[in-house]
C-alpha cells in the first residue's frame, strides 16, 4: 500500500515538474515575442549584363555575398540585365533616381556625362588588373572614384576585374597599323575609337548582343567585347576567323556596383562596411576566375581553328603614343580627369623601382615613356589645383582589434556592430583619420 501511495506520489511530482518547466518555457516565450522583430531592408539589384554575356558572375557573386553577410538586415534580390531596366544606358539614371536601389555598372559607358569616368576602368595600354586592385585598395583609388560618382548621387565600389581583354575577333587579319585601314570593326570606348580611326580603321558602337550577327552578316569585318570565356559563350568562334593580339585596348577591365545613395545612407554602419568588404573579396574571385578560364577559353578557340595573329612592335608604339595624347587633351579639358589620370601615372612611377628589380616575377609592367607622361600630367594637376589632392599623404592610420580572438585591422572612420555571440551585440567605434567609407 505504501509502495502504491510512493509511486503515486511520484508520478504527481513528475506531472508538476513538467507544468512548472513548460510554464518557465511558454514565459521565456512570452517574453521573447514582446520583443520588435526585426525586418529586412529590402532592395533591387540589377546586373549590367544579359544572360548570355557571362561577366554577370561576378554581379551575381556579390550579391549573394552580401546576402549571407547582411542576413536579416539586407536582403538584395538580383534581376538579370534587362529585366526591370530594359538597356544598359539607362541603368546609371536608375539607379541615381532609385528606381533600383543598385546595379553593376561599366564605368567607361558614363563617360559622356565626364570623362573621368574612362579613367575607372580599362584605358588604352595602361592599368592591369593587379594594377587596379592595388590603386584602388591601397593607393587612393577608391576615394577618387567615390568622389566622382558622388558627383551624381552615388556610392560606388569596384567588384569585379577579369583578365585583359581578348583582344579584336576578326574575320581579316591584323598584324601592322596598315592592316587596319579600311577595316570596319565594333570598338567600344570613345579614345579608343579614335584610335581605331587614326590607324585607318572604321569603328562602330553597338550593343554586345548584336556583335554576333554583325559579324556573320558582314555588317563589320571586326569586333571585341571581352575575355575569351565571355566571347565564347557569345559565339564569336562560330563567326571570326582570326584573333588579333594583345588586348591594347582594355588591358585591365574592371565593373563595379553603384548604389543609390540616399537609400545607402540609411543603412547602419556595419552594413555599409559590409559593401566594401564584399567589393574586396569579389573582385579577388572575378580575377582569378576570369584569368584562370581564359586558358580553358584560348584553347577552345585555338581547337575550333581560330587563328591568331599580333601587333607588331611598331604598331603598338603607335597605339601607344595616341593614348598617351588623348589622355593629356582629355586632362587639359576636365580637373576630374587630371586629378586621377595623374594618380594612376604616380602609382606607376611609386611602384616603377619594385617592379624593376624584381622582374622578371612581378606582375605588370611599367609603361614606356612613363617619366614624360608623368611630367606632363603633373604640370596640369598643379595649374588646375588638383595636385595637392593626389600627393598629399594618402596611408591611412590603422586602427587593430580584435574578435574573438581573431586580429582585425581597419583603415576609415565607422561604427560597426559586430554579432560576437547569437543573443549579444556589441558597438566598437573605429577612429582613423579619414572620413567614412
Amino acid at each position: 500500500m505504501k509502495r502504491r501511495i510512493f509511486t503515486a506520489a511520484a508520478g504527481v511530482m513528475l506531472v508538476i515538474s513538467f507544468v512548472i518547466a513548460a510554464c518557465q518555457s511558454n514565459q521565456e516565450d512570452i517574453v521573447d515575442s514582446s520583443k520588435p522583430v526585426q525586418i529586412a531592408t529590402k532592395w533591387k539589384y540589377q546586373s549590367m549584363w544579359t544572360p548570355s554575356i557571362t561577366l554577370w558572375r561576378g554581379d551575381k557573386y556579390f550579391g549573394d555575398l552580401m546576402n549571407i553577410m547582411a542576413d536579416g538586415e539586407l536582403e538584395i534580390k538580383y534581376y538579370p540585365g534587362g529585366t526591370l531596366v530594359k538597356t544598359s544606358d539607362q541603368i546609371f539614371d536608375a539607379v541615381k533616381v532609385g528606381s533600383i536601389q543598385m546595379a553593376s555598372d561599366w564605368p567607361n559607358y558614363w563617360e559622356g556625362k565626364n570623362s573621368a569616368f574612362s579613367l575607372i576602368t580599362s584605358t588604352p595600354v595602361w592599368f592591369s588588373p593587379g594594377d587596379y586592385m592595388l590603386w584602388f585598395w591601397q593607393a587612393g583609388g577608391l576615394e577618387l572614384a567615390q568622389e566622382l560618382y558622388g558627383k551624381f548621387g552615388l556610392v560606388w565600389y569596384p567588384h569585379s576585374v577579369t583578365a585583359p581583354e581578348s583582344g579584336m575577333r576578326s574575320n581579316k587579319p591584323i598584324s601592322t597599323a596598315s592592316d587596319y585601314e579600311g577595316v570596319k570593326m565594333r570598338q567600344n570606348g570613345r579614345v579608343q575609337a579614335q584610335i581605331i580611326k587614326d590607324l585607318g580603321g572604321a569603328a562602330i558602337f553597338m550593343p554586345g548582343a548584336e556583335i554576333y550577327m554583325a559579324l556573320q552578316k558582314g555588317t563589320i569585318d571586326a569586333g571585341e567585347f571581352s575575355v575569351p570565356e565571355c566571347d565564347w559563350s557569345m559565339g564569336f568562334h562560330e563567326v571570326s576567323k582570326y584573333w588579333v593580339l594583345p588586348g591594347w585596348h582594355q588591358p585591365g577591365p574592371v565593373s563595379g556596383i553603384m548604389i543609390n545613395k540616399k537609400a545607402f545612407d540609411k543603412l547602419p554602419d556595419r552594413i555599409k562596411f559590409m559593401f566594401k568588404e564584399a567589393a574586396m573579396a569579389t573582385m579577388m574571385w572575378s580575377w582569378t576566375y576570369f584569368e584562370y578560364s581564359s586558358g580553358e577559353y584560348t584553347r577552345k578557340f585555338i581547337e575550333k581553328g581560330v587563328k591568331t595573329t599580333n601587333l607588331d612592335k611598331e604598331t603598338l608604339d603607335k597605339i601607344h603614343f595616341l593614348a598617351y595624347e588623348y589622355m593629356l587633351k582629355d586632362a587639359e579639358k576636365n580637373p576630374d580627369y587630371t586629378k586621377i589620370a595623374f594618380s594612376q601615372a604616380k602609382f606607376f612611377k611609386d611602384f616603377a623601382e619594385w617592379r624593376e628589380i624584381q622582374y622578371p616575377f612581378e606582375f605588370g609592367r611599367t609603361p614606356p615613356k612613363l617619366d614624360e607622361i608623368y611630367s606632363k600630367l603633373e604640370a596640369l594637376a598643379k595649374k588646375q589645383g588638383v595636385y595637392d589632392d593626389v600627393i598629399k599623404d594618402k596611408s591611412l592610420a590603422l586602427t587593430e582589434i580584435n574578435i574573438n580572438g581573431i586580429p582585425i585591422t581597419f583603415k576609415s572612420k565607422v561604427r560597426i556592430t559586430m554579432r560576437l555571440k547569437e543573443k549579444d551585440r556589441k558597438e566598437i567605434e573605429f577612429l582613423s583619420t579619414v572620413k567614412k567609407i
